[in-house]
């Protein structure tokens, strides 16, 4: 997680969005933060400390570095298995995908979908949700004209 405080936070609170650059594509891609993850960032940042230029997740061995994508990884496996689930059945990945999911399922905006998540093209956006034929009719039959 590469994101710096200074990503974060604008005066003293939490922005509402953010961006970040995609170090697969080079792309910036805003995203929001929710009130609860706001005020979870609030309160790691009030206990964290630091200034804008340091990472908001630094590395546990090395702190001018950021957390490693394994770590992370390390740190959700152990949430979910908290929480009494099956750390196979849940990731990183899983997380990301699951808003999109549900807001493509709430609107059908599949463009919408592309944007949030910084695909560049809709044929990734189509793959990565896993819309098929099925999903298309479902939208048609819901359309009045």
């Amino acid at each position: 997680m590469e994101l710096r405080i200074g990503d974060l936070v604008g005066g003293p609170e939490v922005r509402t969005r953010a961006t970040i650059t995609q170090r697969k594509t080079g792309r910036p891609v805003q995203f929001e933060i929710a009130k609860d993850a706001r005020e979870s960032l609030f309160a790691w940042l009030e206990l964290r400390g630091g200034d804008v230029e340091e990472f908001v997740f630094p590395s546990r061995v090395d702190h001018s570095r950021h957390l490693s994508t394994r770590q992370y990884a390390r740190l959700i496996d152990g949430w979910v298995e908290a929480i009494g689930l099956r750390p196979e059945e849940y990731g990183t990945h899983s997380l990301r995908r699951t808003k999109a999911s549900i807001i493509y399922k709430a609107t059908g905006n599949i463009r919408a979908i592309q944007i949030l998540l910084g695909h560049s093209k809709i044929e990734n956006t189509v793959r990565y949700l896993g819309v098929d034929i099925e999903d298309a009719l479902t939208l048609a039959e819901r359309t009045e004209i």
